[in-house]
């Protein structure tokens, strides 16, 4: 062994810099191949004592003695030596005597890296420093000198301070424009103070150190082109700190018309601001504040709308010429979601129509005007001429999806080639129960047959999993060993792969069977053990007694399973007399579908004919009727609505141990808190469990629902639209699911939600009246926020979906009303105004009539706020046409 790699061994940096100090390139260049041989050798055990002694040193010394630029970033930069800890200046010592030609490549190869790779800017800021190369303008580069020089500094120094001194400023300062999601490494730690970067950029323009002219136009080319929110925020700051002049803004009209248009809403509102002194000091023409009017007012943020609506109204006041070009563009605000928009844009026109000059504006006007609500129409009848609505004209009908079909499952694939390929796609993403099923059947089939084939096919994939790596697995451990069950879909796949592979040991698939993964008590526990017992099983009986085909799979995408197939199946497992495993034939019996009693009694009549166990168990279970869902009853929780279900007799009755939990009691307070179950894609294949017992499986997720809203959790409204696709009874559970996925936090989960109400609507499945009362319970009690709740719903009704939207909502609202009209303690609950505003919109459309429990006490109220104005606009809808002429 030489003496540098004993050093190198032994994690003595010093003395290897020393040794390096007095090699020549000849002698560098002989020991990278001893050094590579350390490396390989230290990556078996990156972690232990040994290796983290030894990377330092053996950083330096592969950088030192690398020949090739390319070769020296690689190493350099290598994620292994990411973390070794070496400084910079070690690295820019033993490189520092190679000619700057050579440094200046290897600098902009480092600096080429992403980002990600954590090359050090100190230590590319060194080799550019050496070289005298042009500074690259990477974004690993730029990140690395905001980074620098935004840090905190032991001089105490400003930004602005350490800018000054920067030889490359003009170059790197026009990257930084061009760099993509740096706003937040722009303000972090520097605010709008004084030390911040806005503020420096500012000054070094005023000082001449930036051209003023360029840095102004990338700030608002960087706007332009949109960005992060961040992003935006920060360069923002930057442009209002360049405190442009007017004659600067003159000449960027266009551009602040632009960014009023399709920028971020703050970004659009300084544009706006922009636009509006320039229109109010007469440098806009009509034509310009006209189309960019235009744009604003289609935009959905109220509050640059009326803004805008603001800004026309006072050009209008000081020039009535303006009417002819003006008043057309504001009436695009018209067809606004808000009504309080709606109607603004109309006292607009009341108050300056008579200034238009063209009988054909006056026309286009009225025309525009029939887009209006009933209330403001009539209102426009008498002020611009618009046409009365004709109540006998039109009839409102409602809009709701078609009902979803499911798919039907196509064989598992025949060729070992393609199932390799349908094996690998569901475990590197969320396959759903299609991919699964088909992945898991198509295993079985192969492995029964076809075994050697199959594994030959199964190499690639099985190549890519950590538990083929024996760095993971030595020879005293197998895959299988699963302390907290399976914790997605994938470890099924998992679990059989490694038994095909010889990586599980007989006796863990044994207790698997038997036992199952241990798991602690939390509500989910009763699905996890009967999804993890039929995989187990399969499992076990390919090591064991392979299974020539699943009897479970699915027929259709919900999981259900047709009985005249499932019935072909066990005639098969008769013919070949092969034993049917227990899991595989409860978990068959689940999907069966039983609502179609003729097809299920055919069923039967054909399951007797077999002669055996299963099919005479099989028939008895078609010939049981449909099933009967759990008893679910109401229970409170601080803020929350749960429920909790009774038990379900005919799932304790001759079905294997793992199974008979589906059918206990589920409490809502007494299950463990400690739950592993984090996994979307595993909750996903619950639903295909139970196919017809949707409210067994809704109870069970219901504590998972209310997070959405009351603990703003991610994720697990995905299930909804599943829910609604299934079949059972829709009841107490699955309608409180609902009722917290459109209060939930993230607008995902209330797309979700809304995916899944107009299902439950064509389906004829959606009770109203219990939806919109738990809604208004829920609102009550501060478990749903009703802005989210409002927003949810006019999403709902814009699909077209009015009547069965305003049906929730005119049994939400009386129990928020109430509260109102009683004069309770907490006053007016925060967002109602935008719930009347949908409910109002939404009788508007559908032509509801009838009277609101406690409404007219709300429109009664005193004031113009919100709640009050949309209360009135709501019995104003409500009421008869005969008496509100």
């Amino acid at each position: 062994m030489s003496e540098l790699i004993e050093a190198v061994r032994a994690g003595r940096t010093a003395e290897v810099v020393g040794l390096l100090d007095g090699m020549t390139d000849a002698e560098r260049r002989a020991q990278s191949p001893g050094l590579k041989a350390l490396r390989k050798e230290l990556r078996s055990a990156r972690w232990d004592a040994a290796s983290r002694r030894a990377y330092p040193a053996l950083h330096a010394a592969g950088a030192a003695c690398q020949t090739g630029a390319a070769a020296a970033a690689s190493w350099i930069t290598a994620a292994d030596m990411r973390w070794s800890g070496l400084s910079p200046a070690v690295l820019l010592h033993v490189l520092g005597d190679r000619d700057a030609e050579w440094l200046a490549d290897v600098a902009h190869r480092i600096a080429d890296r992403p980002a990600s790779a954590w090359v050090p800017y100190e230590l590319m800021a060194g080799l550019v420093r050496l070289s005298g190369c042009p500074v690259p303008t990477t974004d690993a580069y730029v990140r690395g000198w905001v980074q620098h020089m935004g840090g905190t500094w032991p001089r105490g120094d400003t930004i602005l301070d350490r800018l000054r001194g920067d030889a490359y400023l003009t170059d790197l300062v026009a990257a930084l424009f061009e760099t993509h999601d740096i706003g937040n490494a722009l303000e972090w730690g520097a605010g709008d103070g004084p030390n911040s970067w806005s503020d420096a950029l500012a000054r070094l323009t005023v000082e001449g150190a930036l051209d003023r002219a360029a840095t102004v136009d990338a700030c608002v080319a960087r706007l332009l082109r949109g960005g992060t929110t961040a992003d935006q925020r920060a360069f923002l700051r930057v442009l209002r700190s360049l405190a442009l002049t007017r004659e600067e803004q003159r000449e960027r009209v266009a551009d602040w018309s632009a960014l009023a248009s399709d920028a971020a809403s703050v970004v659009a509102s300084h544009a706006q601001s922009v636009l509006g002194s320039l229109a109010l000091d007469s440098e806009l023409t009509y034509r310009q504040l006209a189309e960019v009017s235009e744009a604003v007012l289609f935009r959905t943020e109220r509050k640059l709308v009326r803004a805008q609506l603001v800004l026309l109204g006072k050009v209008l006041a000081r020039d009535p010429a303006a009417a002819d070009e003006l008043l057309p563009a504001a009436a695009q605000a018209f067809e606004h979601e808000d009504a309080d928009v709606r109607e603004r844009a109309l006292k607009l026109m009341e108050r300056h129509v008579k200034k238009v000059r063209s009988a054909e504006v006056r026309t286009g006007l009225a025309l525009a005007a029939e887009r209006l609500g009933p209330a403001l129409r009539a209102r426009a009848v008498a002020t611009l001429g618009a046409a009365p609505v004709d109540a006998t004209a039109t009839v409102y009908e409602e809009v709701l999806p078609p009902v979803p079909r499911p798919a039907r499952l196509a064989p598992a694939p025949s060729s070992v080639t393609e199932l390799a390929e349908e094996v690998g796609a569901a475990m590197a993403a969320d396959a759903g129960v299609t991919g699964f099923e088909r992945a898991l059947d198509g295993l079985v089939r192969h492995a029964y047959g076809n075994r050697e084939d199959l594994l030959e096919a199964l190499e690639p994939v099985v190549a890519r999993r950590w538990w083929a790596d024996p760095r993971y697995l030595g020879a005293d451990r197998r895959y299988g060993d699963l302390r907290h069950g399976m914790l997605e879909a994938a470890d099924a796949l998992d679990l059989v792969l490694a038994t095909l592979c010889e990586k599980t040991r007989t006796d863990t698939l044994h207790s698997g069977l038997q036992q199952g993964a241990p798991t602690r008590n939390c509500v989910h526990a009763a699905l996890s053990r009967a999804f993890e017992a039929r995989v187990w099983e399969v499992a076990y009986r390919i090591r064991t007694e392979p299974l020539p085909l699943l009897l479970s799979t699915p027929t259709w995408s919900t999981g259900l399973l047709e009985p005249d197939e499932l019935v072909t199946r066990l005639d098969t497992y008769r013919r070949m007399g092969a034993r049917v495993g227990a899991a595989d034939f409860a978990q068959a019996l689940l999907r069966v579908r039983r609502e179609d009693r003729s097809v299920a009694e055919a069923a039967a009549r054909r399951a007797s004919a077999l002669g055996t166990a299963e099919g005479t168990r099989l028939a008895r279970w078609l010939t049981a009727g449909k099933p009967l869902p759990p008893v679910v009853r109401r229970r409170t929780s601080g803020p929350r609505i749960l429920a909790e279900s009774g038990e379900v007799l005919e799932l304790q009755e001759d079905f294997p141990a793992s199974f008979r939990a589906l059918g206990r009691p589920v409490s809502a307070f007494g299950e463990s808190r400690y739950c592993y179950h984090w996994s979307n894609a595993l909750r996903a294949q619950w639903p295909a469990m139970v196919p017809e017992r949707r409210e067994l499986l809704a109870v069970r997720l219901l504590r998972d629902l209310s997070g959405l809203a009351v603990d703003d959790t991610r994720g697990t409204a995905s299930v909804l639209p599943l829910l609604a696709e299934s079949g059972g009874e829709a009841g107490e559970a699955t309608h409180l699911g609902v009722a917290y996925g459109l209060g939930a936090r993230h607008p995902e989960d209330r797309l979700a939600a809304v995916d899944a109400l107009p299902v439950l609507a064509a389906r004829g499945q959606l009770d109203a009246s219990r939806l919109g009362a738990d809604l208004g319970q829920l609102v009550r009690r501060g478990a749903v926020k009703p802005t989210r709740l409002a927003e949810s719903l006019r999403t709902a009704a814009a699909t077209g979906a009015n009547a069965t939207i305003w049906g929730l909502l005119s049994h939400a609202l009386p129990v928020l009303l109430a509260d109102l009209a009683t004069d309770g303690p907490t006053g007016p609950i925060r967002g109602l105004g935008d719930l009347l505003a949908v409910a109002a919109e939404c009788a508007e459309q559908s032509g509801a009539r009838g009277e609101l429990p406690h409404l007219a006490c709300t429109a009664d109220r005193r004031g113009a706020s919100r709640l009050v104005r949309e209360a009135r606009r709501l019995r104003g809808a409500l009421m008869p046409v005969e008496v509100a002429a």
